[in-house]
């Protein structure tokens, strides 16, 4: 099990009659392997038959059954999104519109079924005048879990921006010795859980360094050359997690890379976590089509780590533009960049990840969908120049908002 907790079944969304009959199939598959049944259970065209149950069986059953079409508020799919520029955008006096409506943005992604948020945090000092400090990013989880979010905190270990193509190491933390800055990490990761925890805002899950497909804390941990400096990273970042969390039940662990369509690159550095025994509990992955290759390649990657790393998976990181974008040009367009392609995309990424076999596929958040002043991303963006929100908000109503009673 390689240090795995149990998993909670994960209900998937379910707008239409083919979901259902997959669910009821799902459910089916639990009640034979609970009851021990051969042939007893079966599912045909929606419709489930208890042939060899008593009536009491049978009442039980469907009841159970009951809860797996239950409407989308009981669903744990993560409809998630990276909010990490929204307090600024609003303190620096954007005002974001569902309609014609405006409201406080972290209450717009909430009436559409958001349940998840994705915070990032810079060591300090933060760099770049980006705003995610503590104090900053404590706040707006506050604000969060005030209005019923599920919460991601994403350490960067840097000052700045952290990616695949960048690790930057801490100002304060580049003369350490390599044993020094391993206990550097699990201290940090200590108190910014403590400080998440005594103000009321104790994150539900916790990334290990952001899109860590090449290691962090460069050059001590850069990859391929330094995996055991980065496994004693990862492994001290994990250990603040538990220290910080007191009584308080420990945040789920995810491990982030950005090879959301690449199986190779995926098996590769998988593979090797695991060689080196690292326990976590989430598979992260982002997505990019111009960068990540076709929905195909994302689908492939998804059920290959399913079956070989048995570990739950989320898209943390997708985005499409509803304009042109120099950032795509010459580069493979599943859908034309408009308002209307961007909610195809989120929509085809999102029945993507839910058809991820073992039901492993629990989650997807865009980066990053509310935005001002931040040049190219606002073309990612779900509101427009002007606050005024695009169809892509409206993308998971269908499975989140009750369905409207037929005259």
């Amino acid at each position: 099990m390689n240090g795995e907790r149990t998993r909670p079944r994960v209900r998937r969304l379910t707008p239409s009659s083919t979901s259902r009959t997959r669910l009821c199939g799902h459910f089916d598959a639990r009640w034979r392997a609970s009851f021990r049944l051969r042939g007893a259970v079966g599912c045909t065209r929606g419709r489930v038959r208890y042939p060899s149950l008593p009536v009491k069986g049978q009442v039980f059953a469907i009841l159970i059954l009951l809860t797996c079409i239950a409407p989308a508020s009981a669903y744990d799919f993560a409809v998630g999104a990276d909010l990490s520029f929204l307090k600024q955008a609003e303190d620096n006096g954007m005002v974001f519109k569902d309609g014609t409506n405006a409201r406080p943005g972290l209450q717009i992604f909430r009436n559409h079924g958001y349940n998840w948020i994705r915070l990032r945090l810079f060591v300090e000092p933060v760099g770049e005048n980006l705003p995610n400090n503590p104090a900053y990013t404590i706040a707006e989880a506050k604000d969060a879990k005030n209005l019923g979010y599920k919460f991601l905190l994403d350490f960067h270990y840097a000052n700045t921006w952290a990616d695949p193509g960048k690790q930057p190491t801490p100002v304060t933390w580049r003369n350490l010795s390599h044993r020094q800055r391993v206990k550097a990490v699990f201290a940090y990761s200590r108190d910014t859980i403590a400080a998440f925890r005594e103000a009321g805002a104790m994150p539900d899950m916790v990334e290990i360094g952001n899109e860590v497909t090449r290691g962090i804390l460069w050059p001590d941990g850069e990859l391929p050359a330094h995996w055991k400096n980065f496994a004693d990273y990862l492994r001290a970042g994990i250990k603040g997690v538990d220290a910080g969390c007191g009584r308080q039940p420990r945040p789920k662990i995810m491990i982030h890379i950005d090879q959301g369509g690449n199986i190779s690159k995926t098996k590769y550095f998988f593979d090797n976590l695991n060689r080196y025994g690292i326990h976590y509990d989430v598979i992260g992955l982002s997505y990019y089509p111009w960068w990540h290759g076709s929905l195909m390649d994302l689908r492939e990657n998804l059920a290959f780590a399913a079956h070989r790393y048995h570990k739950d998976i989320i898209v943390v990181e997708t985005a499409y533009h509803w304009r042109p974008s120099r950032e795509t040009v010459g580069r493979p367009e599943p859908f034309p960049e408009t308002p209307d392609g961007q909610r195809e995309f989120l929509d085809a990424v999102a029945n993507t990840v839910m058809d991820t076999p073992d039901d492993r596929g629990i989650g997807v958040f865009w980066w990053e969908p509310a935005v001002a002043g931040h040049g190219g991303l606002v073309s990612r963006s779900f509101f427009d120049d002007h606050g005024n929100s695009l169809p892509v908000l409206d993308t998971f109503d269908k499975y989140t908002r009750p369905t409207e009673p037929r005259p």
